[in-house]
Order: C-alpha cells, then structure tokens, then sequence
C-alpha cells in the first residue's frame, strides 16, 4: 500500500510537469536540434560516419539537455512555494521525505527522457543523411560504443548538475536564482578545474568540478591528478547524497506558513 502511494506520488509529480505546454517546447525543440544537426552538417559536405556525426550532434544538443532538465530540476521545488500549492501537497498524507523524493525521481525521469530522444532522434537522422559513409564494420562496433559511452557520461553530467538546482531550488525557493547559479556551474566548470588543477594542488582531486565529465575515462583509465573512475564515481555518489541531505534538511525544517 505504501508502495502504490508513493508511486501515485510520483506519477502526481511527472503530470505537473507535462501538463504545462513550455515542457513539450522544450522536448520538441530538442527533438529538432538533434534531427537537424546531422542534416546540416550533410548539406554542408561534411565527410563524417554516421557515429561521428551523431557525437558532434549530441556535443551540441547536451547543452540544451542540461537547461532544459535544470530548468524543470529547479521549478518543481521553488514552484510550489512560489504558487503556494506547497500547503495543499503537506496536507495529504505523504511525509516530507517522500514529497522531496518524487520530487527529485520527476526531474531524474525527465534528464533521462532528454537522454533517450538525443539517442533516438540523433542516431536514426545521423542514420539517414549519412547512410553511404559507413565506417568499416572492424570499426562500427568500437564507433558505436564510444558515442553511447559519451551520452551516458554527459547524461550523468546533466543530472549532477539538476541535483545542484534541485538542491539550491529546495534552499532558497528561488527557480530563478537556482537556474542561474547552475548553469554558472555548468559553463565554468571546466575553468574552476583548471584553475584548481589536481596536478598542482593535491587537494583539488576531491573537489566536484573535477569528477562531473566521466567521458575523460573513455579515452583513458586515469582521470585528473591520476585518480580512477571508481574514485570518481564514488566522488559523485557523496557530492550526491550531500545535495540530497541538504534539501532534505531545509525542506524539513522549513515552516510553509511564513
């Protein structure tokens, strides 16, 4: 019985979030980019396999993927105080906890809903235009595997980042300004960790900047100041549970009626 309320709860969430037109814009304009890219870089006589193209194609569209699943990741806390239908979700018979972790599951399905039509659409309009440059099949198999392997470590990207919102969202009650904060973080990421490189400070290696991008490890077994994608993984699984302990501590603590 538990079990089917807390899954009504999160089918609750998922319907606030496609019921509004602005989320099917911004599917359908991720829909387009990934079905136009390829086409593009075909009318422009680009020679690339079709693998290749898909990779440039979704380099591109990552960047939408990640505002767009921040955008969501950051409403769908700060909206119900901003609304106010916060009140109307405390007085149903789901505790604090479970509201917060539907919550976080909602916009957790919805970056992997980016995820799948970036493969899908990506990969069958790559197909398409450039049907005629295959590569050879020895090489298909190992094409195929690097550019899945990339969407995976940018998908894993995209919802580190939605956890950041998500968490400054449930803080602050701010969408605007957890919005803002985590796409400084996504752009500027790859600057912090230069700047605090792990080869000149042994302590940057624990920092987050430096674990977000896992697709280093497809190219190599050593990530940045020669630590391991277990160390890495096992980085983004604590910087995770740390984000989650955090909004759940200010959601628990915060008294809706001020």
């Amino acid at each position: 019985m538990m079990l089917n309320n807390f899954a009504s709860l999160i089918v609750n969430e998922n319907m606030k979030i496609y019921y509004r037109v602005r989320t099917w814009v911004m599917l359908g304009i991720l829909i387009f980019f990934n079905a136009a890219m390829p086409a593009i870089l075909f009318f422009s006589d680009a020679s690339m396999d079709p693998w290749t193209v898909f990779t440039w194609t979704e380099s591109f569209t990552l960047y939408l993927s990640a505002i767009f699943t921040v955008m969501i990741a950051s409403d769908i806390m700060a909206g119900e105080f901003t609304g106010g239908t916060i009140k109307l979700l405390l007085i149903r018979p789901w505790s604090r906890g479970k509201i917060l972790m539907s919550k976080l599951i909602a916009f957790t399905m919805f970056g992997l809903l980016c995820a799948i039509i970036t493969a899908a659409v990506g990969i069958v309009s790559s197909m398409l235009f450039f049907a005629g440059s295959q590569v050879p099949s020895e090489l298909a198999g190992q094409a195929a595997s690097h550019a899945l392997l990339l969407l995976l470590t940018d998908t894993i990207q995209v919802l580190v980042i939605a956890l950041i919102a998500f968490m400054l969202s449930t803080v602050f009650r701010s969408g605007g300004l957890s919005i803002g904060l985590s796409l400084l973080v996504l752009f500027t990421k790859d600057l912090i960790g230069f700047i605090f490189s792990p080869e000149r400070y042994g302590w940057a290696k624990y920092l987050l900047f430096q674990h977000t991008d896992l697709s280093v490890y497809i190219r190599s077994s050593v990530g940045p100041g020669g630590v391991s994608l277990g160390f890495s993984v096992t980085m983004l699984a604590l910087y995770s549970l740390l984000f989650v302990l955090i909004s759940w501590l200010a959601f628990a603590k915060r008294d809706v009626a001020t």
